[in-house]
């Protein structure tokens, strides 16, 4: 059997520089190129650019962890096209298992677009695969994908809008988020359609998005600090909240579930809860005994069932 051209067999490897860390559709392109040309996994080093973020990421320049040599051809998407030449044996997947794949790749581990090539590659040789549920790469891939998913869903839910101008004094609502994962560009579709009418920012460390009424338009990171500060609107809500939270209702665990102390510091409500659950016991013991004291009320919630 002929080796492949790139992998331990052949002794040569290759680089695959991305534009992003969350370059799927740049992933889905060179991922198609390197099927056809055969290249093993082992012989795939996937590097991407990461230009608008802040923070360097530190483990993320090299997606497998190995450090490419300096002897690796360094391809993008568009000239791996070049060397194909002709189409190789399509993969066939399902659309949900491409949702998992372009999740996966929004992951902060390293080794993600290194993990979704090798699963593909597999299922090419062995297409039986794509429906084993049990196979170790495609577990990892859901993990990756499931860890994703969740943090968008907290990004949707967690971020808190603030009203600032923008630097020509016209209204603009920014808001200061620090994803987990490279998620912004997936989650930035939902505030798009939620908030059409209204001009809007989110700054994260990765990126900076400002939907201007007619596109999303993408910035460097940014800090904290940059982020504008509490307003008197922020006081409104907090007493909103605080006059709603039901003590009777309280259930601590499943609230950590949902609302995990690392987006704290961020939610202005949170700064509140502690001194209501400090005290979701003794206002509920409150309530029981007004209730007590109280015997026509229930006496008539009784009737109210009965009829």
């Amino acid at each position: 059997m002929r080796a492949a051209p790139y992998g331990a067999e052949s002794g040569q490897a290759l680089s695959v520089l991305l534009d992003a860390p969350d370059d799927f559709a740049g992933f889905r392109q060179a991922a198609r190129a390197l099927l056809a040309l055969g290249a093993a996994p082992d012989g795939v080093h996937w590097r991407w650019n990461d230009t608008l973020a802040t923070r360097a990421a530190e483990g993320d320049l090299f997606a497998d962890g190995k450090l490419s040599s300096a002897q690796d051809r360094v391809l993008t998407p568009d000239a791996l096209d070049l060397l194909v030449p002709a189409p190789g044996r399509p993969v066939h997947i399902r659309k949900a298992q491409l949702a998992v794949l372009r999740d996966a790749c929004c992951h902060r581990n390293p080794a993600r677009f290194a993990l979704c090539y090798r699963w593909l590659w597999r299922v090419q040789r062995m297409p039986q695969l794509a429906g084993d549920a049990l196979d170790a790469d495609w577990r990892d891939l859901e993990r990756l994908a499931h860890a994703v998913g969740r943090e968008i869903h907290k990004m949707h839910a967690f971020v808190r809008f603030r009203p600032a101008q923008d630097a020509s004094g016209e209204p603009l609502h920014v808001a200061w988020f620090e994803p987990e994962h490279h998620i912004v560009r997936a989650a930035s579709g939902f505030f798009m359609r939620r908030f059409t009418n209204m001009r809007w920012a989110i700054l994260s460390p990765d990126c900076s998005v400002l939907w201007d009424l007619h596109a999303l338009q993408w910035a460097p990171g940014a800090t904290a600090a940059q982020a504008p500060g509490p307003d008197a609107g922020e006081a409104l809500w907090l007493a909103y909240y605080q006059s709603t939270f039901n003590p009777a209702r309280l259930k601590e665990q499943a609230m950590l579930r949902e609302m995990p102390r690392r987006y704290w510091k961020n939610l202005p409500e949170t700064q509140a809860i502690s001194a209501l659950v400090a005290t979701a016991r003794s206002r509920t013991g409150h309530m029981l005994a007004a209730m007590g004291d109280d015997p026509g009320e229930g006496e008539a919630a009784g009737a109210g069932e009965d009829s």
